[in-house]
């Protein structure tokens, strides 16, 4: 079969495409892309392709890959997306081209229903603690009816509900093949169905975690497949070194110990003083914990010691921890043999205290460690990139790879140039070919940029003030209609305070901030509002809101964002990576930062316009934009936006949103 050929003829007018997908009309980018797809999965090798927002990506791999008849591989960000591959589009396309074939899609262990771990639950919650009841409740109700046990399929269980951890189990807890519950287990079910699929649909999480653990099936996958697609494909190299070291951390320990507790006393009650163990292993968590004290984000592993921490305090802390998970070790030695359970924590805390010893010992060359202070400690032994890994372990770039293999990486945003080089420099992939296409939107007529000069600087104390005043400026112009990404948690917050504080008694508008319910759930109510007799909305968000969210249409039409997204300068990793650059006589900051900046900006500047028929405005209060000499290379990262250069100018692009747009190509009157 001529492969090229046959997607040619998907994407013709009158093709399949045309005839099946409502307002489907070709693009040339995608055209192309497909094409190149497809040379790939015929030739083999690596191809990474950079694809405009409004190409059509998906389409344009989906396509290929369904009509080659290979076994296929698909990777991408998150759940949220797989769900939509596995239950929207592949489904849809398949009836389109008329192809049969099985699709399985495949998560991790905490995407399932554990059927061991539900029987047991109602133990693990307080009895006056209502809510958790009710979603307990409701979980029992629909595994009755369940095939799959994708907790997915429960809408109402928000990511964060504390009765998740409850209901699935982890490669620590899980009892393998001595669980009473295995012939009907969701999560080897799932893995049977995938090893039997001709595509399988997973996430760079649960590849990456199987790349390092080899656990989920995954790497049983990986050579039996033909053609490799990684989508959304810019968050790899940030996800693999995640999963490729390895990390210790309290919450593993606390969770060990509530689990020592329950089963302890369940199985083994009297063979051992499991109340004094657990409270041994509290305490001495209890006194790592205050050993840090206060302070909160990343510390950096300098000397053998984490940044700021005295010698003599920590050694004394680690050990009192190791000795503390070496007596509940050695009273789970004595009690393997009364059930499958003790055997299991017995692992657990054998996995823990080697754990903590490694953070003990010298670091290897080529990672980075840090500890990462929140709720918890979190210690983190990772490797600097994904491209040894990608090379070795992935591509097979060490000797043993199948001949003939595709893989296809590919991106809206993969870079800030036209090499790509920061993105295949980290993920090993120098040697691939780059395909770079264009958005097919008209951005000098859709969107103007806009860089306010009377904006205090980033590090001003006014800052945050000053862009609320801004943003509500325009929010009050447009009746609501904006997006405000922060680089910070911080800045967020006091955004979201000064925007409501400055709005106070306005009740046509509303100000939702990231972390007051669930992002799904904020994006909805952002999506509708102005709609249904809604007032108009404001949405303050930061981190997970850069990308991954799709606003087409008028609900957004003013994307403000706070300052430059160049990481934090004292981050470990950033770090490690900038040291490793210097010894190489390299300048971090232009080998480094400056495009880790670029892209980000080009993410988050592609929240605003998402359709053909799209019109916006993007802020960004910062004005080294325009005073540094590097804002020359951010601005040209970004889409060829209008330029607004005054307060009236800004004014009268937004007034002109207001307004329906015309026959004319500029919707506003030009600068010049």
């Amino acid at each position: 079969m001529d492969l090229r050929r046959v997607v040619a003829q998907a994407f013709e007018p009158g093709g399949p495409l045309s005839d099946a997908v409502e307002a489907f009309s070709p693009r040339a980018g995608q055209t192309q892309m497909a094409l190149e797809v497809a040379s790939t999965i015929e030739a083999g090798g690596v191809l990474v392709v950079e694809a405009g927002t409004g190409v059509g990506k998906t389409f344009a791999y989906l396509i290929p890959t369904l009509l080659s008849g290979e076994r296929v591989l698909l990777s991408t960000a998150t759940k949220a997306l797989q769900d939509q591959l596995f239950k929207r589009d592949i489904p849809r396309l398949m009836a389109v081209l008329g192809v049969a074939a099985r699709v399985a899609l495949l998560k991790g262990r905490s995407s399932y229903l554990c059927l061991h771990r539900l029987e047991e639950a109602r133990q693990c919650i307080a009895p006056n603690d209502a809510r958790a009841l009710l979603q307990l409740a409701q979980v029992e109700s629909w595994a009755h009816a369940t095939r799959d046990g994708d907790l997915a399929e429960l809408e109402q269980l928000d990511d964060s509900s504390p009765v998740i951890p409850l209901v699935t189990s982890t490669r620590d807890n899980c009892l393998g093949t001595k669980c009473p519950q295995i012939q009907s287990c969701h999560v080897n079910q799932a893995r049977r169905v995938a090893l039997g699929a001709d595509l399988v649909v997973v996430n760079h999480h649960l590849f990456f975690a199987d790349l390092n653990v080899r656990e989920s099936g995954v790497a049983e996958l990986l050579p039996s497949v033909r053609s490799v697609v990684f989508d959304e494909a810019h968050q790899l190299s940030e996800i693999g070194v995640q999963f490729l070291g390895q990390q210790f951390s309290t919450g593993q320990v606390l969770s060990f110990a509530s689990d020592l507790l329950r089963t302890g006393q369940q199985h083994a009650r009297g063979f051992a003083p499991w109340d004094r163990l657990v409270s041994a292993l509290q305490q001495a968590v209890q006194d790592l914990c205050q050993m840090m004290g206060t302070r909160t984000g990343r510390l950096a592993w300098r000397d053998g010691l984490p940044q700021g921490v005295s010698q003599a305090p920590w050694l004394e802390t680690t050990q009192g921890l190791l000795d503390a998970m070496g007596a509940s070790h050695n009273a789970l030695t004595a009690v393997t043999d009364v059930s499958p359970e003790m055997t299991v924590l017995k692992e657990r805390v054998r996995g823990l205290r080697e754990g903590l010893t490694l953070f003990l010992s010298d670091t290897e060359s080529g990672y980075v460690r840090w500890l990462d202070l929140g709720q918890q400690v979190r210690m983190v032994h990772s490797p600097m990139d994904i491209a040894q890994a990608m090379q070795s372990r992935v591509l097979g770039l060490d000797g043993g790879e199948t001949p003939g293999k595709s893989w296809i990486f590919t991106s809206a945003t993969l870079g800030h140039d036209a090499t790509l080089g920061l993105f295949l420099q980290s993920c090993g992939l120098e040697s691939a070919r780059v395909l770079q296409v264009q958005s097919p939107f008209d951005y000098p007529s859709q969107a103007a940029i806009y860089v306010p000069q009377d904006m205090p600087a980033p590090a001003d104390p006014g800052h945050a003030q000053a862009v609320a005043q801004l943003v509500a400026q325009g929010a009050c112009v447009l009746g609501g209609r904006t997006l405000v990404l922060t680089t910070t948690l911080r800045a967020m917050r006091g955004i979201g305070a000064a925007l409501r504080e400055t709005l106070v008694g306005q009740n046509y508008l509303q100000v939702l901030v990231q972390g007051e319910a669930s992002k799904r759930e904020l994006v909805a109510r952002f999506c509708r509002a102005d709609n249904d007799g809604q007032p108009g909305c404001v949405l303050v968000a930061s981190a997970s809101f850069w990308e991954g969210i799709d606003v087409p249409g008028d609900a957004l039409q003013l994307l403000v964002i706070d300052k430059l997204p160049f990481a934090p300068p004292d981050d470990p990793l950033q770090e490690a990576k900038a040291a490793q650059l210097q010894s190489l006589g390299k300048n971090a900051f232009r080998e480094l930062q400056l495009p880790q900046a670029a892209v980000a900006l080009k993410q988050g500047a592609g929240r605003l316009i998402r359709r053909e028929t799209d019109r916006g405005v993007l802020v960004v209060c910062d004005v080294r934009l325009q005073q540094k000499s590097y804002g020359k290379k951010l601005l040209a990262a970004l889409p060829a936006m209008r330029r607004l250069e005054s307060p009236s100018q800004w004014m009268e692009a937004l007034e002109a949103l207001t307004t329906p747009s015309t026959t004319d190509p500029y919707w506003f009157s030009p600068p010049w």
